[in-house]
């Protein structure tokens, strides 16, 4: 509970004390302070113990610290408790490879890999059933216009 309290803060909160209930007062509030935090966490183990019995035996080794979602989730999915086969997945999964593969299929390198995934050839362009051309392969860069032939100028673009 006060585990993020350093030494400067504990002396402030002396010095605090010291000012607020004086020095005569100060060892009754501390005792009486620790009896009351004594008697609440009592209080709490025994309404756990009852509560767990009158759950009954299947609910034997029920943790209250389960029943916070954070828990939760880190016991059923990070834990041993393979049941739905998270661990093969998670070990499948290599976002890397698949980025790296994408990034290859735009840039048109490693056509040869995602030809054999998918079974189309990169260099075959698409045609529909009446024989006209389909939707251009993106993997196939254009051709490309001489580099000594100007761009074509449109005198209505300007």
């Amino acid at each position: 509970m006060f585990n993020d309290i350093g030494a400067l803060e504990l002396l402030t909160l002396a010095i605090l004390g010291v000012l607020v209930f004086g020095p005569e007062k100060l060892p009754k509030v501390i005792q009486d302070a620790s009896r009351l935090i004594r008697k609440i966490r009592e209080f709490s183990e025994s309404a756990k113990e009852d509560i767990r019995t009158e759950l009954g035996p299947e609910f034997k080794d029920f943790e209250f610290e389960d029943l916070n979602p954070k828990t939760f989730v880190r016991k059923q999915l990070m834990d041993g408790n393979d049941d739905l086969g998270l661990k093969e997945i998670r070990e499948s999964f290599d976002l890397r490879k698949e980025i790296t593969e994408v990034t290859d299929a735009v840039n048109g390198r490693g056509t040869e890999s995602v030809e054999a995934k998918t079974g189309v050839s990169g260099g075959a362009s698409v045609t529909a059933a009446n024989g006209s051309k389909g939707a251009p392969d993106l993997l196939k860069k254009g051709e490309q216009p001489p580099k000594d032939t100007p761009p074509p100028f449109d005198a209505d673009a300007t």
